[in-house]
């Protein structure tokens, strides 16, 4: 049967693991598989702009001996064109692979339901599961070990926030959610992270409070406060997120040796002051380079029994 890649929810932390470890051996040893994916072609259908999630794949299926097909939202407009069933069915006859970033996630979910071929989840409005294991993988080799971490995330409850929920529930690593009132993520997410932890005997807290969530932490991530897709909300959004601001004086509450995230791209002087994301706490081009090797591992960890 066919593996995809859509929903960290769905991967068992030993798999997690797998991938991480093919991480290594790709990084380590990048000769040995420059053939992995040598006659096998893999299509990149993007409904929304991208820097890192497009480069890192078309370079990444590049170095593992691979065909990169771009789809832009012209060439493929999913859903309207042709039903997301007949699109994904027909590609599965070309293609060895794809990957799909969508605003709608359900329709991830309808293409992977229909085609006979692997995908990967590139990002949707709902998850955005690769950035979420590169920065797993960076905190690991970061601090030297996952369990008992403790990650504050600081915004909005969005795809990226649902993406860390599971990721660092499934792998023991405590996380602190604070976001404003009525921008919390969603409770279902919540839920299930909360299982997750219970097995992994990690903690998952939610708070209004910026300073109660950064209070000891190892780590601190934030994303944009207006999504893509959200723009024209973003006056209202810097009002409602200003105390959310990674500033010089909310990190202080963390733990001397922190970390800090951002899964780019930054809108500087709103999330976060250039002090935080250009000072020597910050990791944020670690993780943008770390996309490209966890990506590499996604691909052979899914296409390996086809090679």
């Amino acid at each position: 049967m066919k593996k995809d890649f859509i929903s960290l929810k769905d991967l068992s932390a030993q798999e997690i693991e797998k991938i991480f470890g093919l991480t290594d051996k790709i990084k380590k040893n990048s000769q040995k598989f420059s053939q992995a994916l040598e006659g096998k072609s893999i299509g990149l259908i993007f409904q929304k702009p991208s820097n890192r999630t497009r480069v890192s794949f078309d370079v990444g299926i590049w170095q593992l001996g691979g065909h990169p097909v771009y789809l832009s939202p012209e060439e493929i407009d999913l859903g309207k064109r042709e039903t997301i069933s007949d699109a994904a069915k027909t590609l599965s006859r070309y293609l060895d692979a794809v990957v799909l970033r969508t605003f709608l996630h359900q329709d991830i979910i309808d293409f992977a339901k229909a085609a006979a071929i692997p995908v990967i989840n590139g990002l949707s409005d709902f998850e955005h599961p690769c950035q979420i294991l590169a920065d797993i993988y960076t905190i690991n080799k970061k601090k030297k070990y996952l369990k008992g971490i403790t990650l504050a995330y600081v915004g909005d409850g969005n795809n990226v926030c649902h993406s860390l929920l599971f990721g660092a529930s499934k792998m023991g690593i405590n996380i602190k959610v604070a976001c404003p009132k009525n921008y919390e993520p969603n409770k279902e997410v919540v839920g299930a992270a909360k299982k997750f932890a219970k097995k992994a005997r990690s903690l998952v807290s939610l708070t209004n409070s910026a300073k109660e969530a950064t209070k000891d932490a190892d780590v601190i991530y934030t994303d944009v406060w207006a999504s893509m897709g959200k723009e024209h909300e973003i006056e209202e959004r810097k009002k409602v997120f200003a105390e959310f601001q990674v500033s010089s004086r909310l990190v202080s509450y963390a733990k001397k040796d922190f970390i800090f995230m951002h899964c780019l791209p930054a809108h500087r002087s709103q999330e976060v002051i250039d002090e935080i994301i250009d000072g020597k706490h910050s990791v944020v081009f670690e993780q943008a380079e770390n996309r490209l090797h966890v990506q590499k591992a996604i691909l052979v960890f899914l296409l390996g029994e086809r090679l």
